[in-house]
């Protein structure tokens, strides 16, 4: 003890403006901090800097968080003294994870794991307080295992929820490789977040401690602080009222899993069919079976679960949960009754009415309906019907009943049409464009007796005109030059799976607010040029999709060879041709 007060050691690398803790416990359970140092380290710290142990309790006991359970996972024990956490009647646990350029071992991540769990199980009602030295990486790693070992959630969402109490989270790419290598596919590693401003030191050694560089938190960091990066929460489609983000734990995962569930899913993450890109391969896929076609809106996709008044939710591509306010669907036997164990897949446009912007939810599948299982029925007749006759007509017949007041409504919601495959071209033809009250940007093309498949589905294709093909990049702004060389800003485009620039593309000051987000590029010219920002996602595209668009774009499938193909070679199937689309669309 006498040692330690003498002679402590030096303040540890970058922590001096490290953030001192998480904005807010992670599901309800953990709070992320760095180490605390003990009063034998003031004559090196500046009093706006210094994080005793008691100050953790004292922050926290004015949100009426109490913690019954730390976890030190730090390799030295020169920081503070264990006994300045018991004294606050908490227990004190050392678990060593050696953190420099180490893992936690698989062996470690268990004992983490059941150690947590068996606390929670006896101690429901109390909080857990873990660190390593920054709080990020050690302190990630194991709080996201946990997560995804005993709360059934994705470890994309996983990532998600650490990096929201403790932006930018996890920052090593090698501990999010690792932590897909054990709980998800590697080939879908993400880019690893950048490194904040307030770690300007770049040094790699630490005495008798650890290095996990990480992060920044504005509320609650001592010093400095980086205000320009954003909170993380998650973001519904700009323009649509009464739609909030839902994180409250554990329904939001009860919810995920339900849906998961809904769908047949099991894997972890976003459950909606994801359809690929038309080429000059799969196209023949329209001359071995009956096909569907509709328009590709220009919108974002969307899982709705309809479970009960006053319980619907959005799902978005990150298997982000929102949850919808003042939306009915009443149940076409009884309009006073609400439907519950229902699933929808479609998306929300922002549509053009008269100079105003009328949001519309754009209903296009049907998975679940009353708990019966249509998605693994036809697609035509019976899904498409059992969207027309037991959702959207009882809303209409509600209205018409005074049930539902339209004008009181966050947005409106409808029935996105589908035809036989030989009205492809008068889908893309200008007058069908201009029935429309928002863009389109393609066409879709559904197999009529195909059931609804989770994720990747490869018989669902896409089809852009080559000028709107497009990647979903993570762009980062960067400057090239040096040794005689001009220096000038550049854009580094990166794609999943790959820790090196995809490609790059030439920097405007319009972007300067875009880097490290998420954005879709097209190709002009053989470059990539900016088309928007993807607020609705948090991974760029894989390198596969990547590769596959680009390939798209330098053999693509024309309009002219499209409908070329679905005249002479689609398959016929004339006995279900349903009329073409009319010259104006009931909207």
């Amino acid at each position: 003890m006498s040692k330690l007060r003498s002679n402590p050691g030096p303040v540890p690398d970058r922590w001096m403006y490290c953030p001192r803790k998480a904005s807010e416990l992670i599901v309800q359970k953990f709070m992320a901090f760095k180490t605390p140092l003990s009063a034998n380290f003031d004559s090196q710290v500046p009093p706006e800097c210094r994080f005793p142990p008691k100050m953790l309790f004292d922050l926290c006991k004015s949100k009426k968080v109490k913690f019954g359970l730390w976890i030190d996972l730090t390799n030295t024990t020169r920081f503070y003294d264990k006994e300045e956490v018991e004294a606050e009647g908490c227990k004190y646990i050392k678990l060593q994870c050696r953190g420099h350029g180490e893992c936690p071992s698989k062996d470690q991540t268990s004992v983490f794991i059941e150690l947590v769990n068996d606390f929670i199980i006896r101690n429901p009602l109390e909080a857990i307080a873990v660190h390593c030295t920054h709080g990020f990486n050690r302190t990630g790693f194991l709080i996201v295992s946990y997560l995804v070992t005993k709360y059934d959630c994705s470890l994309e969402q996983a990532l998600t929820m650490f990096a929201k109490a403790r932006p930018p989270g996890i920052y090593k790419g090698d501990y999010i490789e690792e932590l897909y290598s054990r709980y998800d596919d590697v080939d879908d590693v993400p880019p690893a977040p950048y490194r904040p401003d307030w770690e300007s030191d770049d040094s790699t050694s630490e005495l008798n401690g650890s290095n996990d560089h990480l992060s920044n938190m504005a509320s609650t960091s001592s010093g400095k602080s980086n205000n320009k990066r954003q909170n993380n929460v998650p973001q519904f489609m700009e323009g649509v009222p009464g739609v909030s983000a839902f994180t409250e734990q554990p329904k939001a995962f009860q919810l995920q899993n339900k849906v998961r569930l809904m769908c047949g899913w099991k894997s972890k993450g976003f459950p909606g069919c994801q359809p690929v890109t038309m080429d000059m391969q799969n196209i023949t896929l329209l001359q071995q079976k009956p096909y569907m076609v509709s328009w590709k809106a220009d919108g974002m996709r969307y899982l709705m679960l309809i479970d009960g008044p006053d319980e619907v939710y959005f799902f978005d591509r990150d298997n982000n949960v929102f949850k919808v306010q003042g939306l009915r669907f009443p149940y076409r036997k009884d309009l006073r009754h609400h439907l519950k164990d229902t699933l929808l897949d479609g998306e929300m446009v922002i549509d053009k009415v008269n100079g105003a912007d009328i949001p519309r939810f754009l209903a296009y599948d049907i998975i679940r309906f009353s708990g019966q299982e249509v998605g693994k029925t036809h697609f035509r007749p019976t899904r498409l019907q059992c969207l027309e006759n037991e959702i959207i007509n009882p809303r209409i017949a509600a209205m018409e009943a005074g049930l539902i007041n339209k004008a009181t409504e966050p947005f409106s919601v409808r029935k996105k049409h589908f035809w036989e495959v030989t009205q492809a071209e008068n889908l893309l033809g200008e007058k069908f464009a201009a029935s429309l009250s928002h863009e389109p940007d393609g066409l879709i093309f559904q197999p009529a007796k195909d059931p609804y498949v989770a994720g990747r589905c490869d018989s669902v294709l896409k089809w852009k005109p080559v000028e709107l093909n497009s990647v979903d990049f993570r762009m980062k702004i960067v400057k090239e030059g040096g040794e005689g060389r001009i220096t000038q800003k550049v854009i580094h485009l990166y794609v999943g799976q790959l820790d090196v620039p995809f490609s790059k593309m030439r920097y405007k000051k319009e972007l300067k607010d875009l880097d490290s987000k998420i954005i879709e590029c097209k190709s002009e010219n053989n470059q990539w040029v900016f088309m928007r920002e993807r607020t609705d996602k948090s991974f760029p595209n894989s390198y596969n999709t990547a590769k596959s668009v680009c390939a798209s774009i330098s053999n693509p499938v024309t309009k002219e060879y499209l409908l070329n193909y679905i005249a002479v070679h689609r398959y016929h199937d004339d006995s279900e041709i349903m009329p073409p689309p009319s010259k104006r669309i009931k909207r």
